[in-house]
């Protein structure tokens, strides 16, 4: 499956639930996740990728640095994945 129908269908669940799933833009400094979801005080970073997809080495980086601050970081990379992630949020 391709990376923009994994990240749609991740919005489309998130939304489902009553949550947001907002696009991380961040302006000088690349690599970072492509969504930050909030639901209910949770707040997961995600990066979404097509099956069997490796994260860059700059994104690597980015993910070490956002888990070392003790935030929330996942890669979706399938449907099962993002069901996971709404599991999640909603324990």
């Amino acid at each position: 499956m391709r990376e923009s129908k994994i990240e749609a269908y991740l919005r489309r669940r998130v939304k489902e639930v009553g949550g947001l799933c907002y696009k991380w833009v961040c302006p000088g400094e690349s690599g970072v996740p492509d969504r930050i979801v909030m639901y209910r005080g949770k707040v997961w970073v995600v990066e979404t990728k097509t099956h069997n997809g490796k994260l860059s080495d700059l994104q690597a980086y980015q993910a070490k640095k956002i888990l070392q601050q003790g935030v929330n970081y996942m890669v979706v990379d399938s449907v099962e994945k993002v069901n996971t992630l709404v599991r999640l949020l909603l324990q």
